[in-house]
């Protein structure tokens, strides 16, 4: 055989070979696209309200507050070769990122989906807060215990569950009011937690040590909230917190005569906490385009998300830069009014 033979030979092997790495080996990136866009003071397919409120009075509604999501490929048991990712990075409509930004290490696709699913009940419940909290309809914030941290105070003493109603007789009404209380001693002091367990109201006793800088307990816990009537939102297996911003515009919008949208098509995202804070999202330009083919001509986005979406924007979709729930609020009262609000 000939020197330019086994040259060409080898050559050709080598193109196979790499062919058929890059055909069917997986490669470790996820690809984001638009997802399905829902209206917040609609109905879904099968006819389900989106939000139902029962207990209070409510109003009708019209035009669109639409919640945005981002379809996703990749992660354990849904991997894609080397030519999908290609042909996925040339579409300006999605994009292709490290799989560790959507799914972590060590995690399956199920747990991602699970935690998805608990993020979107967080998501339902703060959005519920702080639309309340936005029209000063009272209620209740309850601090539970998720667990206690092994080799710290709390541990053996607090379990999943409790309710930590006050401290030294001083209530707790938030899980920042419980830092204060905590912070107001020094670590190593013993503080009297009064706490609800079993439905049934008990003391406990509970040191704190040093951690951080700070005297802690040793204890995670979550914030539940009691609300004075019920507020249902159902989104089918959508999951993630940030539809929040848009929840709690549909829950304010049920709630009250405002008629925010004046009938315009308007979409957004962001997730919220209780006190109105809106937070930053991920797959933000994958949003603006879901949104725009959707029909949406206005939308609402997180104000630190404005550097990822500006030079994004698809053409006719116009963008309003957010930080508070009031805001957004204001902004869509402007807006009907024909008044300017803030872009990105």
């Amino acid at each position: 055989m000939s020197r330019r033979t086994l040259t060409l030979l080898i050559a050709s092997v080598g193109t196979v070979v790499a062919i058929a790495v890059s055909v069917l080996v997986p490669v470790p990136y996820v690809i984001l696209g638009p997802g399905p866009t829902l209206n917040t003071l609609g109905k879904d397919s099968s006819g389900q309200a989106l939000i139902t409120i029962s207990g209070h009075p409510s109003f009708p509604t019209s035009g669109h507050l639409n919640m945005v999501t981002v379809s996703y490929q990749g992660c354990q048991g849904n991997t894609f070769n080397i030519f999908t990712a290609l042909v996925a990075w040339l579409n300006p409509h999605e994009a292709v990122v490290p799989e560790g930004e959507i799914c972590p290490a060590g995690q399956t696709q199920q747990q991602t989906q699970q935690q998805d699913t608990q993020q979107m009940t967080s998501s339902q419940q703060s959005a519920t807060a702080a639309a309340l909290t936005e029209l000063h309809i009272p209620y209740q914030t309850q601090v539970v215990v998720v667990q206690t941290v092994p080799g710290y105070p709390a541990h053996g003493v607090l379990r999943a569950g409790d309710v930590i109603i006050a401290v030294d007789g001083k209530p707790v009404t938030s899980a920042s009011g419980l830092s204060t209380l905590i912070y107001a001693h020094p670590a190593g002091s013993t503080l009297t937690a009064t706490i609800l367990r079993d439905g049934k109201t008990q003391q406990v006793q509970v040191g704190t040590k040093q951690s951080g800088g700070h005297p802690v307990m040793g204890v995670e816990i979550t914030e539940k909230y009691k609300f004075p009537f019920d507020v249902r939102i159902s989104v089918g297996d959508i999951g993630g917190p940030s539809a929040g911003l848009m929840f709690a515009l549909g829950i304010i919008d049920k709630l009250t005569p405002m008629n925010l949208t004046g009938g315009k098509f308007i979409a957004g995202t962001g997730e919220i906490e209780a006190s109105g804070k809106v937070d930053p999202i991920g797959g933000i330009q994958q949003k603006m385009i879901g949104a725009r083919q959707a029909g949406a001509t206005i939308f609402l986005t997180p104000a630190s998300n404005c550097a990822d979406a500006k030079g994004a924007v698809p053409a006719g979709l116009r963008l309003v830069s957010v930080s508070t729930l009031s805001q957004a609020v204001n902004d869509l009262e402007a807006i009907k009014a024909g008044q300017q609000v803030p872009s990105c």
